[in-house]
């Protein structure tokens, strides 16, 4: 069976962090309901028209821990799926009690991620993240209780208020759990225009202290037995995320919920962007389309190439017209250009050069 993926945005969150321009509220849990009950029928819909049965789930947002398990399940259910079926939910760290995560195991879920960003408190006051700095004990306690065998914990570097040194805590706090995650994803803060971080320069991110940050993380990840699987991705082996790799390999999948993104069959369309807008419109028996756009043979090249070789998986050398201007930034291993581990923070640099960019 090819690769389908399912993703499903839930807009909620208890609080927004300073630092997020996604399309989530925390003034709109009134919705969840009529949310809920409206993705279904977008589900539903999908599956009269012919819907695959996805081999990997994806709850984001937003925060899908927002939603009682039982609404999220819900959901869940209503996708037709494959025996072995990915199932991923993003969870706030302050939300994952042990009777909500055995709700999920047992309702199918079979990977979790939480967004920890840090252990350390000036970084977590920095961030407007609301958890404890032990929050990451608790999460893989209780998350091993649940029976939860793969699970992901995403990290943030960049932060004014971080030092080399709270990164390295933040791994060694990590990695010295009785059960570390066997998945860990690190991003680099970006200050988006529209957000409260965006807006104060003071607390943009300092490139070079962001990018010695991702070289540490990096090196003692992969000193610790992960594998460098994508730009901002580490797993021990057997613990990779399906699902990105369906969005990494260019594959197809359906997002289903307000501004959720799809691509089938080289045509990309995404929903409305606002909750309310989308209740209304489903609840008018009305498909939630905001947009699409059909991807040509040039643009389909590009996005294979540009989407491979942000992988270990790289691209065959003769996709570059020259390797010399950006030798230092690559290695070239059995004919596949690789990102060498200082070229993955400047990886457009290497991707600008592709044959199919021009």
């Amino acid at each position: 069976m090819s690769e389908f993926g399912v993703y499903v945005h839930v807009p909620f969150c208890a609080h927004r962090c300073d630092y997020c321009a996604f399309a989530t509220y925390a003034d709109r849990d009134h919705l969840m309901d009529d949310y809920v009950a409206c993705v279904v029928q977008e589900i539903t819909w999908a599956v009269s028209d012919g819907m695959k049965s996805a081999t990997s789930v994806f709850f984001g947002g937003g925060t899908p821990s927002r939603l009682s398990a039982q609404q999220l399940l819900q959901i869940l259910d209503a996708i037709p799926k494959s025996d072995d079926c990915e199932v991923t939910v993003e969870c706030n760290p302050e939300d994952a009690d042990l009777e909500r995560l055995k709700a999920y195991r047992a309702g199918g879920v079979n990977r979790m991620s939480f967004g920890v960003q840090s252990t350390q408190p000036a970084v977590l006051a920095d961030l407007g993240r609301r958890h404890g700095i032990m929050a990451h004990e608790e999460v893989s306690k209780t998350v091993t209780e649940a029976g939860f065998s793969t699970w992901n914990m995403d990290l943030i570097v960049g932060s004014r208020a971080e030092t080399p040194q709270d990164v390295r805590n933040t791994l060694n706090d990590l990695l010295t759990l009785d059960n570390p995650p066997p998945h860990i994803s690190c991003y680099a803060l970006t200050p988006e225009p529209a957000t409260p971080l965006g807006q104060d320069p003071n607390r943009h991110p300092d490139e070079d202290d962001t990018a010695d940050s991702y070289d540490i993380v990096g090196q003692t990840l992969e000193a610790s037995g992960y594998e460098w699987e994508e730009i901002s991705n580490w797993a021990k082996p057997g613990h990779e995320c399906r699902h990105n790799h369906v969005y990494w390999d260019q594959g197809d999948y359906i997002g289903f919920g307000s501004a959720a993104h799809s691509h089938l069959h080289g045509r990309r369309f995404w929903n409305v962007r606002t909750p309310d807008r989308y209740i209304a419109m489903v609840q008018a028996g009305e498909k939630p389309l905001g947009g699409e756009e059909i991807l040509d043979e040039e643009t389909k090249e590009f996005e294979r190439d540009s989407l491979a070789l942000r992988t270990r998986r790289g691209v065959a050398v003769e996709a570059f017209d020259s390797l010399d201007e950006i030798a230092h930034l690559i290695n070239v291993e059995s004919g596949q250009v690789i990102l060498a581990p200082e070229g993955r923070l400047l990886a457009n640099q290497v991707i600008v050069r592709l044959r199919s960019s021009n």
